[in-house]
């Protein structure tokens, strides 16, 4: 099964505003990711080609970096998830970006049930998420806040495993 999983938000600002979000990802003072309400992104190193890490249960290497433009990660985990997600900034205008976030995969596996079922949901909510945070550190507010669907509430309320890797 092929999965391509497209996000985007258009932002009032620059380049360069949203580039330094993309660069503080995982960081000390990351103020794109949801930390608020998803397991925080971290990695053995800073952002670099080849630096380790995921969030939650999904691992991944970062595959290729164009600091301030565009970072990709490569799945290792959870097995059956063979592709990558990326983040990229394009610029519309000279105070106008848009931020894009892909998810282009093959599943096979028990990752055939699982991502269609579970993980695709919690993925969409945690990505709008992350973009009403890039949204809030560069106009000062979001003008049409994410919601999480009955579905992603109902996934968040079931018990998490414990113990393990």
């Amino acid at each position: 099964m092929d999965v391509v999983n497209v996000h985007t938000r258009r932002l009032a600002g620059t380049e360069a505003e949203a580039g330094a979000l993309l660069d503080g990802l995982a960081g000390e003072h990351d103020r794109l990711w949801p930390t608020d309400h998803w397991p925080r992104m971290h990695f053995d190193r800073p952002l670099e080609v080849g630096a380790i890490g995921g969030h939650g249960p999904v691992h991944y290497t970062i595959e290729k970096y164009e600091p301030g433009r565009w970072i990709r990660f490569r799945f290792t985990e959870p097995r059956g998830f063979d592709g990558f997600h990326e983040f990229t900034i394009t610029p519309d205008g000279p105070d106008t970006v848009t931020l894009h976030h892909l998810i282009a995969m093959r599943v096979h596996g028990s990752a055939r049930l699982i991502w269609p079922l579970m993980i695709r949901w919690l993925h969409d909510a945690c990505v709008e998420d992350a973009f009403d945070r890039a949204e809030r550190a560069i106009t000062g507010s979001v003008r049409r806040p994410a919601r999480w669907s009955p579905i992603v509430r109902a996934l968040r309320a079931l018990p998490r495993p414990t113990g393990g890797s």
